[in-house]
């Protein structure tokens, strides 16, 4: 069933890994690398977003709200309500730090910094 914004309830993680990332500007932030999905409450904790970096090498990852990521598709990816300066300011993590303690301490951080309501 269709969301008011004409998006679909449901979507295969495949089809969301590799989409393009913009922010507010336009801008190409990255793209999304994976998705992390909370277990215990069967929901989606956050996205991997991957920025930065030259063939995988220097490469930083953002862990943003899934809530946050509003798909377009005349840009054929996600827009994500930021200027460039409040990505940059952003948490960064390496991917073994976005899994580490079962990736609470990045959603944690995550949903501070872009000063989201939890829905743990």
């Amino acid at each position: 069933m269709p969301t008011v914004s004409r998006h679909t309830d449901a979507i295969a993680a495949s089809r969301v890994i590799g989409t393009n990332v913009y922010n507010t500007a336009g801008e190409s932030i990255g793209s999304i690398e994976d998705v992390m999905l909370d277990k215990t409450s069967n929901g989606i904790m956050f996205a991997v977003i991957g920025f930065g970096g030259f063939l995988g090498i220097g490469e930083k990852y953002h862990a943003i709200p899934w809530s946050l990521l509003d798909y377009e598709v005349d840009k054929g990816g996600y827009v994500v309500p930021f200027t460039k300066e409040q990505l940059e300011a952003a948490p960064v993590y390496s991917i073994n730090e976005l899994t580490g303690a079962d990736g609470t301490r990045a959603r944690d951080a995550s949903y501070d910094y872009y000063k989201v309501d939890p829905y743990w």
